[in-house]
């Protein structure tokens, strides 16, 4: 797999209600990422991914175009240091706090 990158990526823009988080489970898990996507309460989406670099690469072209319902802006992508608490596989979160489920 070569040198393995993590990276925090948030998606800005129509990414909420139009099935981003389904459709980017689906194309991690499909391209071999480890990691987790989810809501966010003020309406972005963020998405935590570890995997190779090719890997890394493939899955921020896919999140700047996002599934067909959707309107990306823009995303912003912090590096972060690969190891920690990562699942197995790339899950979808969800997250209760006064009510909002993201």
């Amino acid at each position: 797999m070569g040198d393995v990158r993590r990276i925090r990526l948030q998606i800005h823009g129509q990414v909420q209600g139009v099935f981003y988080r389904a459709n980017a489970r689906s194309v991690a898990t499909r391209i071999g990422l480890a990691g987790w996507v989810r809501n966010r309460p003020d309406g972005t989406v963020e998405a935590l991914a570890q995997g190779s670099n090719d890997q890394i690469e493939e899955f921020i072209g896919w999140c700047r175009q996002g599934p067909p319902a959707a309107h990306v802006d823009r995303v912003e992508i912090a590096v972060e240091v690969p190891g920690g608490e990562v699942p197995a596989g790339f899950e979808v979160r969800f997250h209760q706090q006064a009510g909002w489920e993201y």
